[in-house]
């Protein structure tokens, strides 16, 4: 196979004749000039399959010759050395469209490694022409598993039905929801979402119904809720296992008799809106433990839609991939191309994260990886450092527990595309720590709450409002 070869120009002859030294012992061709004229010349000849290129040359500086080698040979890497260590250099070299930036002094195997990287993505066909246009989809894959959601979603759009989606996070419940409502009938009307995990509880009731002026404290005006801002529209009631049970039966009022009242107010408003509610928690199991109603479950779950998490579909990974990969580049990023070596590195994936962690991995190796090729190497460097950053520690009641926690919040954080959760995290994460503390401790005391208390060292009158707060059932003599 011909030898790649490589054009460098730097005005030290010194630096030339190391780095070519370097360079042809690795199996390259090297041609070397002191100019940017030399160095512009034979990029129009069509010579060259990588640059190594100083920024500062007599003639011309290298940030002014790289957009005329990127207009004239898009697919032409570009390596920029500069001593001028700064970030701004290499901000400017990646505006630029440099493949990557090398501060001086630089370590040989590191420039000789850059290159063969470079050097690399011309070799490796794409999964897909570079150029196919991503269909506009509102969801993506078409897996067997799919297929069926789809047909679901495609019965749905002719009716009204209460919808319950449920399935892991990040597996796209927020799109599925909004599939089925902007293709039904009630297309024309609003789509309001509200996140029961992200609201203080004791303000739900006002989201959903809306306050009058002077309902409590801090009312200053009235203020109209969800079910008003969605009327004859569809209302998504995301992470419904979250909603407090007082609420719930609220919400199970308007659902059987289509009516409700704002907080504070007297007069009943007829409420005209689709309801389509997700969780990713076991609704049968709150059941269970009393924390969710079972007539508001029947209710809400008219129609089921279980989505399946990532692991489940990995045939629609390359799909997603196109998919995240097009959506990055519209949005500025570099353009990059996932060969099949690659793209089967992330099917081996379980992906705890669902497609939600998929695509801030991609979009993390647009932003922040030079070549436009993404190598199996790099997926394989991405997946450890996630891994590596959330394994889970031991669990036991010291440091163990400290060290999950931390890491399990670590994925949250991550499984957000702005990096953050919703508002009222402290308050969601108590809601799902103390319930099964407080039911360990009372299963410890065989249900006597005076011991129980004194074992978690609240106070009597505290742990029997948060028992009834979490609708626990106590039973002495357990």
């Amino acid at each position: 196979m011909k030898a790649k070869t490589v054009l460098i120009a730097d005005d030290d002859s010194a630096i030339r004749t190391v780095v070519s030294q370097a360079l042809s012992r690795a199996g390259y061709a090297v041609r070397s000039t002191g100019t940017a004229a030399g160095l512009w010349r034979w990029v129009t000849e069509g010579a060259g399959d990588v640059i190594v290129t100083d920024v500062v040359l007599p003639d011309e500086n290298a940030f002014d010759v790289l957009p005329r080698i990127k207009k004239l040979r898009p697919s032409l890497p570009v390596i920029v050395m500069s001593a001028k260590n700064t970030i701004m250099t290499a901000i400017a070299a990646a505006e630029r469209g440099a493949y990557d930036y090398l501060p001086k002094p630089f370590d040989l195997t590191a420039l000789v490694s850059m290159v063969g990287r470079a050097a690399q993505h011309l070799e490796v066909r794409p999964v897909t022409p570079p150029n196919t246009p991503a269909e506009n989809l509102p969801i993506i894959g078409r897996s067997p598993i799919m297929q069926e959601i789809y047909r679901v979603i495609a019965r749905l759009t002719q009716t009204d039905l209460t919808v319950m989606i449920e399935g892991e996070s990040g597996t796209g419940k927020e799109l599925v929801a909004r599939a089925v409502h902007d293709y039904g009938k009630r297309r024309r009307g609003p789509f309001v979402a509200i996140n029961m995990a992200a609201i203080p509880r004791e303000l739900i009731e006002s989201e959903l119904f809306g306050h009058e002026k002077g309902a409590f404290t801090g009312a200053t005006s009235r203020m109209a809720g969800r079910f008003e801002q969605a009327e004859s529209g569809t209302l998504f009631l995301d992470e419904i296992g979250d909603m407090p049970f007082e609420a719930q039966t609220r919400l199970l009022r308007v659902l059987q008799q289509g009516e409700y009242t704002t907080v504070g107010g007297t007069q009943p408003i007829k409420t005209n809106v689709r309801i389509i509610a997700a969780t990713h928690r076991n609704l049968r199991r709150l059941i269970d433990q009393g924390q969710f109603r079972e007539d508001l479950f029947f209710r809400l779950n008219v129609v089921p839609i279980r989505l399946p998490p990532l692991r489940e579909r990995i045939d629609d990974i390359p799909d997603l991939v196109r998919h995240f990969l097009a959506q990055a580049e519209r949005e500025g990023l570099p353009r990059k191309i996932m060969p099949a070596q690659s793209v089967e590195r992330l099917q081996a994936h379980r992906w705890p994260g669902n497609v939600r962690e998929l695509e801030n991995l991609i979009r993390r190796i647009a932003a922040l990886h030079p070549e436009e090729t993404v190598s199996a190497e790099t997926i394989d460097r991405e997946l450890a450092s996630v891994a590596s950053s959330t394994n889970p520690e031991q669990t036991d009641d010291t440091g163990g527990l400290s060290g999950y926690l931390e890491n399990h919040l670590a994925r949250q954080f991550a499984s957000f595309s702005d990096g953050l959760p919703p508002p009222g995290l402290y308050h969601r994460i108590l809601a799902n720590v103390e319930p099964p503390l407080i039911r360990a401790a009372l299963a410890a005391t065989k249900g006597n709450q005076i011991k129980a208390a004194e074992l978690l060292g609240l106070n009597r009158n505290t742990l029997r409002t948060k028992i009834r707060t979490y609708g626990i059932q106590v039973v002495r003599g357990l």
